[in-house]
Parts: structure tokens; C-alpha cells; sequence
């Protein structure tokens, strides 16, 4: 896969969200405003999710964006990119992430994983040749993802509410507001040139969408309701993660504030 034809693929992909975006811009108007009409409880409504009816109606926007736009050309992409140079592309950014995960973990005071992720970014970026390898991985050096958003839960920032992001999707009302820190963290966004950093949000948001592409159809077809479904694994992964995988166990809604917190 020659260079020209990846910077081809990750044009098309931000060209085509722009054409999306600007189609669909007053769709999301109405959406927004026909969500904050919606002020009728959910009949058997999870207390984690009071937000559940303007969240469908954002889910079902998402989903009209992704099917206009990201996702044909995710597949797209994947068709027409080799599966090494795509793997190559995936740890690029991983590796870019691995260090906004080090801050984070350091913030947390976690030193384990602090160390590894430092041994992670050291080893990936000189040994793997700028991250398109995984080195550390191969010599079993695990990995500690880590965002602003765990950062505040870890010092006792409840998350509040689950919320669906417009285009993001789900998310939290922590997680929503740390979101502005974590995109000034990534630095696939640091470039100086404004073409640059959209070139390269256009193939990381490519990237991500085609690593998704089966597991999201494999959601939708054998979920009676995929919202919930997302929704329920979302919580549960960010419960695991704030946690380091050991989630103390969770009482009942009724009795507990916790669910609501941390």
C-alpha cells in the first residue's frame, strides 16, 4: 500500500463526514429539540440512565451519521488497505495514546502502571519504529489505558448520568466533561498544520470505525435492543476500568449511591 493511496482513503473519510455533517446538521437540530420535548419518563427507566429518551433519539441520529458516512467508508478502508499496513496504522495510535495514558496513570498515582506504560512508549516508539510496532506487547508488557475522565473518578468524581454524545456516542456526564482535557492530550492532534491534524483524525476515526465493524453488526443482530445493550457494556467497562478490573460489587440501585458515583 503505497503512502498516496492511505492519505486517499483518509481524505475520503473526511470528506465524506464533512458532507454528512453539513446534510445532516439540521437533522440534528431537530433531534435535540424533539429530545428536550420528550419530558415523559421511561416506563421501568434505569436510574443510571434518567436521559434515556433524548439518548435514543440521539443513538438513532448516530446511527443515520455512521450508515451516511463513516461506516462505508471504514468498510471501504478496509477492502482496499492491506491488513498489515492497518495494523501498523492501529499502533501508531495506540502508541500516541499510551502516552496521554502515562499522564493519566501518574496522575492516579498508579506507579505499576505508570512504569509499564513509560517502558511501553520507550520500547514502541524507538524499537517499534515510531509505534507501527507493537514491541512491548510482544514482550508481554501490559497495557494501562487510561483517560481524564477515569483520572476524576479515581479522586472522587461521580459520573453521573449516562449520556449519548452526538457523533461521540455513549459517554457519561464525567466522561462528557473531561472529553475537551483528553482531546488536548492526544497528540495525533498536537500538529501545527490544521490539514495535518484533520488528516489525521480522518484515519484514526477510520481506523476505529472499521475495528468496529464487526462487532457492532454483531450488536444490532442479535440484541433485541442494542441501545440498552450498549449502554449496560459501556457502564460495566468503565466501572471495570476505573478499578483496574477488580469492581467491588455493586448493591442495589434502590440502596446505593454509589452506582451514580464512582
Amino acid at each position: 500500500m503505497k503512502m498516496k493511496e492511505l492519505s486517499l482513503i483518509s481524505g475520503a473519510a473526511y470528506s465524506r463526514a464533512q458532507r454528512g455533517l453539513r446534510g445532516l446538521g439540521l437533522g440534528l437540530l431537530l433531534v435535540m429539540l424533539q429530545a428536550c420535548a420528550a419530558t415523559a419518563p421511561v416506563a421501568n427507566a434505569d436510574p443510571r440512565d434518567p436521559f434515556e429518551a433524548m439518548n435514543r433519539k440521539v443513538t438513532g441520529f448516530n446511527d443515520v451519521v455512521d450508515a451516511a458516512a463513516f461506516k462505508p467508508v471504514a468498510q471501504a478502508y478496509a477492502q482496499v488497505v492491506p491488513g498489515m499496513v492497518r495494523t501498523g496504522v492501529r499502533n501508531f495510535f495506540g502508541n500516541l495514546g499510551d502516552v496521554w495514558s502515562l499522564a493519566n496513570n501518574a496522575a492516579q498515582l498508579k506507579l505499576r502502571a505508570t512504569a509499564d506504560t513509560a517502558l511501553r512508549v520507550s520500547m514502541n516508539t524507538f524499537l517499534g519504529m515510531g509505534g507501527l510496532f507493537d514491541v512491548a506487547t510482544d514482550y508481554g508488557i501490559d497495557k494501562h489505558k487510561a483517560d481524564f475522565g477515569l483520572t476524576l473518578g479515581h479522586w472522587g468524581v461521580p459520573q453521573g448520568p449516562y449520556v449519548v454524545l452526538p457523533l461521540l456516542g455513549p459517554s457519561t456526564i464525567r466522561d462528557a466533561a473531561a472529553l475537551p482535557v483528553d482531546i488536548q492530550g492526544d497528540l495525533s492532534r498536537q500538529s501545527a498544520s490544521s490539514k495535518n491534524r484533520d488528516a489525521a483524525l480522518a484515519l484514526k476515526l477510520t481506523d476505529t470505525r472499521e475495528g468496529l465493524l464487526k462487532i457492532v453488526d454483531a450488536v444490532k443482530e442479535a440484541s433485541l435492543d442494542p441501545y440498552t445493550f450498549t449502554r449496560d457494556a459501556y457502564l460495566q467497562k468503565r466501572r471495570n476500568d476505573l478499578y483496574d478490573g477488580n469492581p467491588p460489587l455493586e448493591r442495589n440501585f434502590d440502596d446505593s449511591e454509589d452506582d451514580l458515583g464512582r
